[in-house]
């Protein structure tokens, strides 16, 4: 029962932290007064390794579209960001997080480093297609015109979520080796 308890304080004060850091990063954020990139696209693939049921999945994915309404309440431009081409985050996150349970228990950093690569491509074709050709922004825009502007925004999407999951992975690492070097030393 202990043990129970312990997993299920575990997870939620690691969803907790993916929500804070969604939070900071999110667009136009509340929460802080200067700009960090957007960590969703990373933030989904930890969700995945460190929350891996459904139910953690479907909670951080409203939460993420609760931060683009609060934001948007809040803006002075009342532009409507949540159209048809927004709903392309939902399969793009669930690459993410399908990529992110596959990962769970790795320790190996090339694996990591190749699923995250690999989901990040993925991951950013599905958004940027899905929001160029759905969201109306760009009503006559071709598939190929849409693919060119895609690609303009890759190298920044992709160093930004890259950065991220290094940083998770050397932070992990860094407590992992902690807490093992502590045990041992209780022994």
């Amino acid at each position: 029962m202990t043990l129970i308890k312990n997993l299920e304080s575990q997870s939620i004060i690691t969803f907790t932290l993916l929500v804070l850091l969604m939070c900071l990063t999110r667009g136009s954020h509340f929460l802080s007064p200067f700009a960090l990139p957007d960590a969703s696209f990373a933030v989904f693939l930890i969700g995945g390794m460190l929350l891996k049921k459904p139910k953690g999945f479907i909670s951080l994915f409203t939460f993420s579209v609760v931060i683009d309404l609060v934001t948007l309440s809040m803006s002075s431009n009342n532009q409507i960001p949540i159209n048809i081409g927004y709903f392309g985050l939902l399969p793009s996150y669930g690459v993410m997080w399908l990529f992110g349970s596959r990962i769970a228990n790795t320790k190996s950093f090339l694996k990591f480093a190749a699923f995250g690569i690999i989901s990040t491509l993925i991951t950013f074709v599905i958004s940027t297609q899905t929001y160029n050709l759905l969201s109306g922004t760009f009503p006559d825009i071709t598939i190929k015109e849409s693919i060119q502007t895609g690609w303009e925004y890759l190298p920044q999407s992709f160093v930004f979520t890259m950065s991220y999951l290094v940083a998770y992975w050397g932070i992990q690492s860094l407590f992992r080796r902690q807490f093992v070097s502590q045990k041992a030393t209780a022994l």
